[in-house]
């Protein structure tokens, strides 16, 4: 019977401690009220259920558990009290940097809130909203209910509010807690409606390396969001990409936030009109030594085509063809298999034949206007097709093939009219 009723308390105990830090949560969103002295009694239901033994624990297990309590309360209780806040923040950073235990049972024992409070303090030097940030930069490693905590006590507002200061300190403060919250799904809107994403593009423009590299990891998780693409979009984040294609250290994330960006029409309409987009995107398929990027700058420029017959016609013209030639020789597989579909779809685009299957009515005003220009796209279809052949010979040499080698029917009917197909890879 005992070890059943400690087996009941095991599953029990969760249960109670979830429900008191939403408890906190609802009770403790920015409504926070600092005292000049004194301290506030904590929970005794909380006390108790933090101090409550496992079954599998000794005395000598309890006895260090309720120490290590006694310590995160009494921290908790710094942060009560206004001369004490500072040193409970720093107290709150040191004892989380590491202890995945400390970070829940101080966001139990009410700890979010003052530090959010500390925000609005009116130090010139910026010490306690610093100390302030990192306690809750360290609060929501790998936890995401604090990560949702940090975000519903409002402290998104008044972090982008505090860099507008234009600190560096406090910039780089800002922007960590940026990457850390936008991991969570549930605060990627949030976050992209703040005004946080100008800040974040102004911080990856900095020379800043910590900050350049945080702003850069947290942008692709807000551009995960399709609530955000828009708002990035309005900024001058896309062509300030464009310009760092070719940094390999950066390279790979550039293209996933580019490949984010280009499943919504504002981005893709952004893309297009970055002069060389399409050519920048092409010369990554030479990228032999970085099959992701290839794969990646493939997907872009396949969902691009996909959806405009304009920007297909800008890709013809910049020698697309020939360049996914060269990949389905040269790519990773999945690399290969997105440049055999394209080079399908892309069979006599030059002409008036069918485009890619199923237009939009935006899509089909896109063909109609660009019919207009279709003189000289057929001509410059024209001067593709008779690259060809020269084309193949080059890249045979560079697959290291045999001198003999005789491309397949199946690469030489790709220069033919047939029926497009739709892009699913």
């Amino acid at each position: 019977m005992g070890k059943c009723e400690a087996g009941s308390v095991a599953l029990e105990r969760p249960l109670n401690l979830w429900s008191l830090i939403l408890d906190s949560v609802r009770c403790g969103g920015g409504g926070f009220q600092r005292k000049k002295s004194g301290d506030r009694k904590g929970s005794e239901k909380l006390s108790e259920l933090l101090k409550q033994p496992e079954w599998w624990e000794g005395d000598e297990d309890v006895r260090r558990k309720e120490e290590s309590l006694q310590c995160l309360k009494n921290v908790a209780r710094k942060l009560q009290v206004e001369e004490t806040m500072v040193e409970g923040a720093v107290d709150v950073r040191r004892l989380t940097k590491d202890d995945p235990g400390a970070r829940t049972t101080l966001a139990l024992l009410g700890v979010i809130p003052p530090l959010v409070s500390l925000f609005d303090d009116g130090d010139l030097c910026f010490r306690s909203q610093i100390a302030a940030m990192y306690a809750l930069l360290n609060l929501a490693i790998g936890n995401d209910a604090n990560k949702a905590a940090i975000v519903k006590a409002g402290a998104v507002d008044k972090m982008v509010k505090l860099s507008e200061s234009g600190d560096s300190a406090v910039v780089e403060a800002v922007v960590a807690n940026f990457l850390g919250l936008s991991a969570l799904d549930s605060n990627k809107p949030i976050i992209g409606c703040s005004g946080a994403i100008p800040l974040l593009v102004e911080a990856l423009k900095s020379n800043q390396t910590q900050p350049q590299q945080d702003s850069l990891r947290a942008l692709y998780n807000l551009s995960i969001s399709p609530s955000n693409i828009a708002a990035m979009a309005e900024t001058d984040l896309i062509p300030f990409l464009f310009t760092r294609i070719g940094e390999m250290e950066m390279s790979e994330r550039i293209l996933s936030i580019l490949g984010n960006l280009a499943s919504a029409s504002e981005g893709r309409k952004r893309i297009s009109q970055i002069a060389d987009a399409f050519p920048i995107l092409m010369d990554v398929f030479n990228w032999i030594d970085s099959p992701i990027c290839q794969e990646k700058s493939s997907y872009i420029l396949m969902v691009m085509a996909h959806k405009s017959y304009i920007d297909r016609q800008a890709m013809i013209e910049a020698g697309i063809m020939s360049a996914l030639l060269e990949l389905t020789l040269l790519g990773s597989t999945l690399a290969q298999k997105r440049a055999s579909r394209m080079l399908e779809s892309f069979k006599g685009k030059g002409s008036a034949s069918a485009p890619l299957s199923a237009y939009s009515a935006e899509a089909a005003e896109e063909e109609r206007m660009a019919m207009e220009m279709s003189q000289e796209s057929m001509a410059v279809k024209q001067l593709v097709q008779q690259s060809l052949h020269s084309n193949m010979n080059r890249m045979v040499k560079r697959a290291n093939l045999p001198h003999d080698f005789v491309p397949s029917q199946h690469l030489r009917s790709l220069t033919a009219t047939s029926t497009s197909k739709s892009l699913p890879f």
